[in-house]
């Protein structure tokens, strides 16, 4: 609850044209909202309502206390009788529960008393005070689906009624690439024979805390030039180019500058607004960019963009050259025989209106089924924009709601014994909401489940088996598309019309998860970390980069791109992605082979 001050009272009350200058009034109605738990706007509200019932009653310390009797006491009084009546239910629900459990048990206790063990079977254990729980409610109470149930979480939850009566379960929406069959089984070994390790080394880790958000305006300034300075090294010696010129000062010949593309304004970014500010070395200031000429632009704030000029600086009316170029780095190729699984599912894991987890639990129905050999999860798992989570309806902490959900995933799919990688998100309520977003920590983590559990941050560049995978949880895709400003043409590679190309493309050249500038307010960025762990070291074999927009599977300058939607869209269930990946010898002319043999977008 909000805090409410009488100035806060007065500016809703001057709304309404109800002037009160008496501190004794607006103090007594402070008492009020404090008292009956109602917030500033509520209470204004309720009084505008009453007095005009009254005949336009004016506000005053009198008036106030007949307010109070005939409104508020009411008000109150419904408000703890609803309270207690939803408790009395809860309780209500956890007794019926266990009753039927214990019904059960005597029910099994009754008939073993009467029956004769057949040969070679063992005795069923005696219930004792030290042990009181029979073997079937104690594997009832083991088991991932209860662990999951609604009365875990909180006894009032009950399942989504919309996403029980989804249609098109299982269903391919779709595909890339040639599946041999129906060959999406993990390997024969599973997730054992699986060499899995971040690209970075354990010495680069986001582990060890630190102050985040700690950092001076001059320090972000450092980052985003040094960025400038290292894709434009790499372009410098990629075009043969000697030098960059600096962008204030007027040229005849042909020049080449560089810079980062930002807004005259606060506002959105446009054709007519686009700024390009140079680097300390070339000046640092800004220059407005003409772009009537060009017949095809992609432009976004916080670009790294070079442009090649023939005329004066004064007006940037000259075609753009390469933004950057990709950055291919071949590691030591080794063929493997049989390709490998991979199972890609980004949270929420709980329909809109449920805290109930079946859509989770259906994909570790997917999951025992199709044995993948790594099953890739991002979040959110305990989602901060859940209206019961935001209104705080559950009986256990997030932490520990947390720790079941994520309990349940790996003991449910221990007989899989596939490989698991949690990936935060800042969605997740009991996790830093910091970007980059250091890794989960589940200290009660058993050592033998440890082993096939890895936690890693986001966003972060996985090596399995020599195949490089990118991974972000954080919605890069909604956040740019809502920035980028584009006229389409035909480009060489086809991706001038397409927007979620284009965007990709942005990344890879950019070599960066998040190379918007500045982020959107929801993204807390640290750019100390940001320079370290959130810049591309090479461009990955695959990037997994789930968003709310449409699902799709796509090859972009050579790195398959998946956004495999999100396990929930609202009320009804959402989808899932799967992708079959092996690893090939190094190819003779050294070209970029793609080791991902086929892809998939299925429906929970």
């Amino acid at each position: 609850m909000a805090l409410v001050t009488g100035e806060s009272l007065k500016s809703e009350l001057e709304m309404f044209d109800i002037c009160c200058q008496d501190d004794s009034v607006l103090d007594k109605m402070v008492e009020q909202c404090i008292c009956n738990r109602i917030q500033a706007d509520e209470m204004v509200l309720e009084w505008v309502a009453y007095s005009t019932t009254k005949n336009g009653l004016k506000l005053t310390a009198d008036t106030l206390e007949l307010f109070d009797h005939e409104v508020l006491n009411k008000k109150s009084k419904s408000k703890k009788s609803f309270r207690k009546e939803e408790a009395h239910n809860r309780t209500r629900d956890i007794l019926l529960l266990q009753d039927l459990l214990k019904v059960e048990e005597e029910e099994e206790n009754l008939l073993d008393a009467y029956s004769t063990p057949a040969k070679g079977s063992q005795k069923r254990a005696l219930t004792t005070p030290e042990h009181p729980q029979s073997k079937r409610s104690a594997a009832l109470l083991s088991s991932p689906s209860l662990l999951l149930s609604p009365a875990s979480f909180s006894p009032s939850a009950t399942p989504s009624q919309k996403y029980s009566q989804r249609g098109a379960k299982g269903e391919v929406v779709v595909s890339f690439g040639v599946v041999q069959g129906t060959r999406w089984a993990g390997r024969k070994t599973q997730g054992d024979g699986v060499q899995l390790e971040l690209l970075e080394g354990p010495e680069d880790s986001l582990r060890c805390s630190y102050k985040y958000m700690f950092q001076r305006l001059r320090d972000v300034r450092n980052v985003l030039t040094e960025k400038i300075e290292e894709l434009g090294d790499g372009l410098r010696s990629h075009f043969n180019i000697e030098e960059f010129a600096p962008v204030s000062l007027p040229a005849q010949d042909s020049i080449t500058v560089s810079g980062q593309v930002c807004c005259d304004s606060n506002g959105k970014l446009n054709a007519h607004s686009v700024l390009l500010e140079a680097g300390p070395e070339q000046g640092g200031q800004q220059v407005p960019v003409d772009l009537s000429e060009l017949k095809e632009y992609s432009l976004f704030p916080g670009q790294s963009l070079f442009v090649k000029l023939s005329t004066t600086i004064q007006r940037m009316s000259s075609p753009l050259v390469s933004l950057s170029c990709t950055l291919h780095t071949h590691l030591s190729y080794h063929a493997i025989a049989e390709p490998m699984n991979v199972l890609v599912a980004c949270g929420p894991y709980t329909p809109s209106d449920s805290l109930t987890f079946d859509p989770l639990l259906d994909l570790i129905n997917v999951i025992v089924k199709d044995r993948p050999d790594v099953c890739l999860l991002l979040g959110p798992f305990v989602d901060s924009k859940h209206e019961q989570i935001e209104k705080a309806q559950v009986t256990e902490t997030f932490e520990a709601i947390f720790s079941r959900c994520i309990e349940s995933i790996v003991d449910g799919t221990k007989s899989v014994g596939c490989r698991l990688v949690f990936v935060p998100s800042q969605r997740d309520i009991h996790h830093h909401f910091i970007y980059p977003q250091p890794p989960f920590t589940l200290p009660n983590l058993g050592k033998d489940q440890a082993q096939r559990v890895t936690m890693v941050p986001d966003p972060c560049t996985l090596l399995i088996d020599g195949v490089t995978l990118g991974l972000t949880s954080t919605d890069i895709l909604f956040h740019m598309g809502a920035e980028e400003i584009s006229c389409t043409g035909k480009t060489g590679d086809g991706t001038g019309s397409d927007r979620f190309s284009r965007i990709l493309k942005h990344m890879l050249t950019q070599r960066s998860y998040y190379p918007l500038y500045p982020p959107v307010e929801e993204v807390n960025m640290d750019y100390e970390k940001f320079q370290s762990f959130g810049q591309m070291p090479l461009t990955p074999d695959v990037l997994i980069i789930p968003s709310k927009l449409r699902y799709f599977v796509k090859d972009v300058v050579g790195c398959v791109c998946v956004n495999p939607g999100r396990l929930t869209k609202g009320q009804v269930g959402g989808t899932y992605g799967r992708l079959l990946i092996q690893r090939s010898a190094a190819p003779e002319d050294g070209r970029r082979e793609s080791p991902c043999l086929a892809a998939q977008v299925v429906k929970i």
